[in-house]
């Protein structure tokens, strides 16, 4: 297949990075599951990075993973799990004190549930309003059967997810790549993604994929993407579309070209047979390319 390009700016194309005010950022609790991997302390660095700008707090989650003990008394299995804690403690006074965790309202909550309860619970609990985590993404076949911990996240929470792979620097995010299936119906994701776009002083670059499955020709292509612009009353943002095989591979090429700083993509959090059999886009993007990305689930 051959790989059409076609570029459209806005007539709407105005700088307009009026950063809004403290009040208007729905960025204030921030909830940031670590292990204290290099990626678990990469979305610290950037949740710390991001509560300093909203004037928001930062809740680390830590999930024990107790073992399973034999020939051994009750209160040695008491023992290791407080040992346990402790190191947990101490892991997260030293990432505090290191990446500026003392700038920003900055807390350790520690549970021993499954990971996937632990977060939502926490989500909950806490009204969170955005989760950052650290990923080493997942492929072959322990994509398949297993997938990644944050790919699960994004499925099951009901707050944003951003998910981080790489040293990631706030300031630097001026272009945000918005794929999109030219649904007429989200009004609530483009509303958080049009506050993320002024949040972060940035330029949305809103991309359409044209495939063998989900074809058109580029004319409608163009005025669908127009129609889409206008309808959500997009300000700042360029439309694109591409033509290849599959939406992940093309936008994988777009944000090597364009040098996108961060991907802003929606999902339908389908779970059990009917995410098995038809997957999730958003989740493949999140366990394949490195930039950061950020989720929204599309309420029902």
């Amino acid at each position: 297949m051959i790989c059409i390009i076609l570029d459209i700016k806005s007539n709407h194309d105005i700088h307009n990075t009026t950063t809004p005010s403290v009040k208007e950022i729905f960025m204030k609790k921030i909830l940031v599951p670590c292990d204290f991997s290099k990626p678990a302390i990469e979305a610290y660095k950037f949740a710390i990075s991001v509560a300093s700008k909203t004037e928001g707090e930062v809740f680390v989650l830590h999930v024990i993973d107790i073992p399973i003990i034999y020939e051994e008394t009750i209160m040695s299995g008491a023992y290791t799990i407080d040992g346990m804690e402790e190191e947990a403690r101490k892991g997260f006074e030293r990432m505090k004190t290191a990446w500026g965790g003392n700038k920003v309202p900055s807390s350790l909550q520690l549970s021993t549930n499954y990971i996937l309860t632990a977060i939502t619970s926490v989500i909950k609990a806490l009204s969170i309003d955005l989760v950052i985590m650290g990923t080493s993404g997942a492929s072959g076949i322990y994509e398949i059967i297993v997938g990644s911990t944050t790919e699960k996240v994004v499925r099951y929470s009901p707050v944003p997810v951003l998910a981080i792979r790489t040293t990631a620097d706030l300031a630097s995010i001026k272009k945000i790549l918005l794929p999109t299936d030219l649904n007429f119906k989200e009004t609530d994701f483009i509303a958080k993604v049009k506050e993320l776009t002024k949040f972060l002083g940035a330029t949305l670059q809103v991309l359409f994929v044209s495939t063998p499955i989900n074809f058109k020709t580029d004319e409608e292509s163009k005025a669908f993407l127009k129609d889409f612009a206008e309808h959500y009353k997009l300000e700042n943002y360029s439309l694109h579309v591409r033509n290849d095989y599959t939406e992940e591979e093309a936008i994988r090429k777009f944000v090597q070209e364009q040098k996108v700083d961060l991907i802003a993509m929606a999902t339908h959090a389908r779970k059990g047979l009917k995410h098995f059999f038809n997957g999730s886009i958003t989740e493949d993007v999140v366990n394949h390319i490195t930039c950061p990305i950020w989720t929204y689930q599309i309420k029902k």
